[in-house]
């Protein structure tokens, strides 16, 4: 019997995929099915806020017979809510502002200067990966109290700061060591110094790091919930997952409402995600690569 040519096994790989030119349908039937099952929640609580409770009560997993907007409307025409909106704006941007500024000044010199604690404060900025925010609330609800920022943004805002450095400083080194050190010695060349290199060079070649880093930062701080819960306790000062809280536990019976307030909050975020998306992950791929 004579032997098959070489060439057989790709011929035959080849005709597989001719017949699914759209690759393996096991494949694609598994994604539809974890994405059915992660976007069912959400399709579920967006859908119960056009409902009303009795037809909650009737047929919790039914659709909206009929659609009712009213409790959407109320949620919209309440004060409570911008305000909360307002709040976790407020801490979000001031957060990503301040983990992209101190973020990339550390990052910089940890990846282009050569000392000798680099290695020391690069670990030790790693190590902060391994101790979440959950472990040291305890402590450090004592420090915020003990500097006077109880019911205050910057009680919120500069932890959540300290808390993301790690995670940006690891994203960012590796887009910053990727800068060719011959362009930094010709700029040097052309009489630029070390501030104008870094505000011409180094930030734009190293944006895609930054957008990702701002963007996590952004997400982790409109959705943080237990460290506003230990800071703040005015409700004039709450964010909008502490609002979200504390208005299911003043509305508990009207669950329609609560759906209705609970979608609403988390559309922002959603809709902030869906819109990076690739920016994330571009983001975070180059900063595997590098």
């Amino acid at each position: 019997m004579s032997a098959l040519p070489a060439s057989a096994p790709r011929l035959a790989g080849r005709s597989r995929r001719e017949r699914m030119p759209w690759g393996n349908p096991i494949v694609y039937f598994v994604a539809l099915v974890v994405i059915a099952l992660m976007l069912a929640p959400i399709a579920y609580i967006i859908a119960g806020g056009f409902r009303t409770n009795a037809q909650i009560t009737e047929d919790p997993s039914g659709l909206p017979a009929p659609w009712v907007p009213e409790n959407y409307l109320n949620v919209l025409t309440s004060g409570t809510f911008w305000t909360e909106v307002g709040n976790s704006a407020i801490a979000a941007v001031v957060t990503t502002v301040g983990v992209v500024a101190l973020g990339l000044m550390a990052g910089y010199v940890l990846a282009r200067y050569r000392f000798r604690a680099r290695g020391f404060l690069y670990a030790l900025f790693a190590a902060g990966l391994m101790f979440p925010m959950t472990v040291a609330i305890t402590p450090l609800y004592l420090v915020v109290r003990q500097i006077g920022l109880m019911n205050s943004p910057a009680g919120v805002i500069l932890p959540q700061i300290a808390f993301a450095l790690p995670t940006t400083i690891i994203i960012l080194v590796p887009f910053l060591k990727a800068i060719p050190d011959e362009l930094e010695e010709a700029a040097a060349i052309d009489g630029t110094g070390r501030l104008g290199f870094f505000w011409r060079m180094v930030l734009p070649l190293s944006l895609p790091g930054v957008i990702t880093v701002g963007i996590l930062a952004f997400i982790a701080s409109w959705n943080s919930y237990l460290l506003p819960l230990f800071v703040l306790s005015h409700e004039s000062t709450y964010t909008l997952p502490l609002g979200v809280q504390a208005f299911a536990s003043q509305y508990s019976v009207d669950t329609a409402k609560v759906l209705a307030f609970t979608s609403l909050s988390m559309i922002p975020a959603l809709v902030f995600f869906s819109v990076f998306e690739r920016r994330i992950v571009g983001g975070l791929t180059g900063a595997v690569k590098g």
